[in-house]
């Protein structure tokens, strides 16, 4: 719940960030996305170094990395310290897999499962939960307030984890050494391709620096997709990558990782965005917080159907449906939006807001229920088909990819949003094709996910 926290903390504060910090959107926008690069790169290190020196000295590190980061991030003076504090915020999600192979560790095997699938679906109800808190601090406190609480709420985390974890040795601790290279050329990939995404538009689509990183990015995760082949040791598994329903779970982790925090990006803004625009709805941030909240309950609603879809059929029907609910929730937030698109700029009536900000909960409630789905529904599938041994790097390599889709729809939706803009008061606000298009795109990225689910070998 707190790798959650603070991917959508800084949600509420979108649309101010080029003001605050005196920026572009598109630069803004890498406040968001250094977070979860961080995050991807820091999956399979902190998951192998977990292997080598212990699954506990892992935990505290990441968390000590993310009150340090945090701090940084509420004293930030200007743009680039308010990257450097999220990237190391960024690092905690390696907790995720890392708390899930303890689990399989030290659980009794009839209670993992529901255990790692309450896990698993906490990311989106601390999320959930979260949006309100966070735009409540940023409406009426200053927003720094809001770091240096996720500061105090982490250490409070590392001392329980101190008194109530006991320490877990991987299996692979004398094994050999850590993969320097490995995680320098996956650093290196990442941050080459990201850049080509989120400032193609700034740059230009054919410009020498946009396709050379665009190449980059090609040649340098080929050729350290070669090394990991090759490694004793590897880094990231591949092999284990290579069983083809763990091959398409992992596709469709990507697919549903981008559908999760596609959301974030698209309807907070709208819901805050000036009436007077059109399309926006004029509340405020804790408003927005709570219209949003929905999504929460629309996953712990599903929560045990989900499971009783597993049982009784198997988590990959459960991951078909997962897609095809998140599909009909995006949908219904594109017609939602393209309906009151129609009206013509200036004051709106209290009722047909009123009607919409209730359509616009109903689809983040359905959006929530798809995710939650597909967030119960992957970890099974992963270990119903992986060696015993192989657990904590497959898990380890399926959050990678989890973390490649919500990196990627950050990275996406930021260059969509930044690049369909008019200006409003003096600053560039993201027109309502804008958003349109993202939902559009997001509605088609769940269905595709839904597709490769479908592909999953039945046994």
């Amino acid at each position: 719940m707190l790798v959650s926290l603070a991917q959508t903390l800084i949600i509420p504060l979108i649309t101010q960030l080029p003001q605050i910090f005196n920026t572009s959107a598109a630069n803004a926008s890498w406040i968001i996305t250094v977070t979860l690069l961080a995050g991807a790169v820091s999956t399979p290190v902190t998951g192998r170094l977990a292997d080598m020196y212990g699954k506990k000295l892992m935990l505290l590190l990441a968390l000590a990395a993310f009150i340090v980061g945090a701090l940084l991030s509420a004293a930030a003076p200007g743009l680039g310290v308010m990257i450097a504090g999220r990237a190391m915020q960024g690092v905690a999600a390696g907790l995720i897999p890392l708390g899930i192979s303890l689990m399989h560790d030290l659980l009794p095997r009839e209670r993992a499962g529901k255990a790692i699938a309450l896990m698993s679906a906490s990311m989106g109800i601390g999320g959930s939960l979260g949006l309100p808190l966070a735009a409540a601090v940023a409406q009426f406190a200053n927003w720094r307030i809001l770091f240096l609480s996720v500061a105090l709420v982490a250490a409070l985390i590392a001392a329980a984890l101190m008194w109530a974890i006991p320490d877990v040795r991987g299996s692979s601790r004398d094994s050999g050494a850590f993969d320097v290279i490995g995680a320098l050329g996956l650093t290196a990939g990442l941050v080459a391709l990201l850049l080509a995404i989120s400032k193609g538009s700034d740059w230009g689509w054919t410009s020498a620096a946009t396709l050379g990183n665009a190449a980059g990015a090609v040649v340098v995760l080929s050729l350290w997709g070669l090394h990991q082949a090759r490694k004793r040791n590897p880094l990231v598994n591949l092999r284990t990558a290579a069983i083809p329903a763990v091959l398409l779970t992992n596709l469709a982790s990507i697919l549903i990782g981008f559908t999760m925090y596609a959301m974030n990006l698209l309807l907070p803004p709208v819901i805050q965005l000036p009436v007077d625009l059109g399309y926006g709805l004029g509340q405020s941030m804790v408003a927005m917080g709570l219209w949003i909240f929905p999504m929460g309950i629309g996953m712990v609603a599903v929560s045990n159907l989900g499971a009783a879809i597993s049982r009784k059929h198997s988590p990959r029907v459960t991951l078909i449906a997962a897609g095809l609910v998140a599909a009909t929730g995006y949908g219904s937030a594109f017609g939602v939006l393209a309906t009151i698109g129609n009206r013509a700029p200036g004051p709106a009536d209290d009722g047909t807001i009123a009607l919409t900000l209730i359509l616009i909960s109903l689809a983040s409630a359905i959006i929530g229920a798809g995710i939650a789905l597909a967030l119960g529904a992957i970890p099974a599938l992963i270990l119903s088909v992986v060696p015993l041994t192989e657990t904590a790097a497959a898990n380890g390599l399926n959050a990678l990819m989890r973390s490649l889709g919500t990196t990627s729809a950050a990275a996406v939706l930021g260059v969509i949003l930044a690049s369909l803009t008019h200006s409003s008061g003096g600053l560039a606000v993201p027109t309502l094709g804008g958003y349109l298009t993202g939902l559009g795109l997001t509605t088609g990225i769940a269905l595709v996910a839904s597709a490769v689910a479908a592909f999953i070998p039945r046994r």
